[in-house]
């Protein structure tokens, strides 16, 4: 994500590295280098401007820090604004009154209907009491409403939908009335796609806004068409004022100018980002995050969220004392790896640590760390829980059950030995568990399986 963005600031970044001073000459031409990488990622002209102008100004107004290089300093000015640019902090979802109304708009194609369905898995994920309602006003496009049915399905969440209307206001009414009848506490209203300059259509938008006095009107935007979707937010936000903007698509070649410039331009701020296909592949946006992301700092947020919403504190709590007294077993390893497991693809954890993003041939997939899953699962019960000594006899017959050499099975052992003596004695378990607890694991696996 923001690979030619990031390499081109971190360039930047190197050369100041050499200097002995903030100056104004070594400034400008920093300065000068990061705008023309902005407008490279097709981030808005005059935000680009903006942007450079803030930092030169505090690079060159504010207090040199004797004990931190001109690079270092510099670096986090440029973290800071991007942060600020942004929105600076996390935006909650609006879902107070008896029933809290989201509708979702934005062009066609910009994955409105996906979107629907990923927040309202989010909603359920987060806030579980609440009865949600999706209603399939996207009459124009084929399929959408069959697509929001499926998607309603499989979260086990109703959805709304009338067949042979086309009329979406009319839809939108009858699901209002269902809606309160059956005591519904969130309505997720799929809509659309449209063009701005489409004034019929525009209309009819403005009309369901009015009728429906949603809390939140969310304005979907697909990170890959950069400065086209701020644009268009702005438009959007002129007919119907959004509450706020979900990017999606930042999984592929998505561009930043939509990340950095759409919430300057509508003032409204950032709220979600679809990261992925599957459906609970939304996240809160953070500008924070988001910044780390850009200038190629890993995405610690996001990995440490993962965790706590992954890792059980009572298992946590077992597991530590499992590992001061080095009674830490393979079917210990197992449970751990489950877990992992559940925070998303092994290669995707990996990226989000420091330095990690910008190993473009990292060659890791989960197929291979499921070997490592596979030779543990071969071993017997009392070879799990290390009451035999695993002799050479014993390797070759787990080696066969998983299907991999023996030398991998000899590694995997290695590396389970590496990761218990670590552990043993550490002083701050919790703390260091997120620091060092992934890299430990893939300092465990075979080498061929680290790419």
């Amino acid at each position: 994500m923001f690979q030619a963005l990031t390499e081109k600031l971190q360039s930047v970044f190197a050369g100041l590295r050499g200097q002995k001073s903030i100056s104004e000459d070594n400034i400008s031409d920093a300065v000068r280098q990061v705008r023309l990488a902005l407008l490279d990622a097709d981030v808005n002209y005059s935000v680009a401007g903006e942007f450079v102008r803030r930092v030169k100004e505090k690079a060159l107004g504010g207090a040199v820090l004797k004990s931190v290089s001109p690079g270092q300093q510099f670096i986090k000015l440029v973290h800071d604004e991007l942060t600020a640019f942004m929105g600076a902090e996390e935006t909650a979802l609006d879902l107070k009154g008896k029933i809290s109304v989201v509708m979702l708009c934005g062009l066609q194609g910009s994955g409105k209907t996906t979107t629907c369905a990923k927040l309202a898995s989010w909603i359920k994920k987060t806030e579980p009491n609440k009865r949600q309602l999706l209603v399939a006003c996207d009459l124009q496009r084929p399929a959408a409403v069959d697509q929001l049915q499926k998607l309603g399905q499989s979260l086990e969440i109703p959805v709304f939908a009338l067949s042979g209307e086309t009329d979406p206001l009319t839809v939108a009414k009858k699901a209002m009335e269902m809606a309160k009848r059956d005591g519904f506490d969130v309505v997720i209203v799929d809509t659309a796609g449209r063009l701005h300059l489409d004034q019929e259509l525009m209309l009819e938008l403005e009309k369901m806004k009015n009728f429906l006095e949603p809390r939140e009107v969310l304005f979907v935007a697909n990170a890959t068409t950069g400065q086209d979707a701020v644009r268009t937010a702005a438009e959007f936000d002129k007919r119907v004022q959004i509450t706020g903007t979900i990017l999606t698509m930042l999984d592929g070649n998505a561009r930043a100018g939509a990340a950095i410039s759409i919430c300057e331009v509508t003032k409204k701020p950032l709220k979600f980002e679809g990261v992925g296909e599957k459906i609970v592949d939304l996240q809160v946006f953070n500008p924070r995050s988001m910044a780390d992301r850009i200038l190629g700092m890993g995405d610690v947020i996001n990995l440490v969220k993962k965790a706590q919403e992954n890792f059980d504190e009572k298992q946590s709590q077992d597991l530590e004392k499992k590992l001061r007294k080095a009674s830490f077993t393979y079917e210990d390893y197992l449970k751990q790896m489950s877990m992992v497991k559940k925070m998303g693809s092994f290669k995707s954890l990996l990226k989000m640590l420091p330095g990690m993003d910008s190993l473009g041939d990292l060659d890791f997939s989960d197929k291979e760390f499921g070997k490592l899953e596979a030779m543990i699962l071969s071993m017997t019960v009392i070879e799990r829980q290390e009451a035999v000594e695993l002799t050479h006899s014993r390797r070759k017959r787990i080696a066969t059950g998983s299907g991999v050499p023996v030398d991998d099975v000899n590694r995997m052992v290695k590396g389970f030995k590496r990761v218990k003596q670590l552990f043993k004695g550490m002083p701050n378990m919790k703390a260091q568990a997120q620091k060092m607890g992934l890299k430990d694991m893939i300092n465990s696996l075979p080498k061929d399986y680290r790419g």
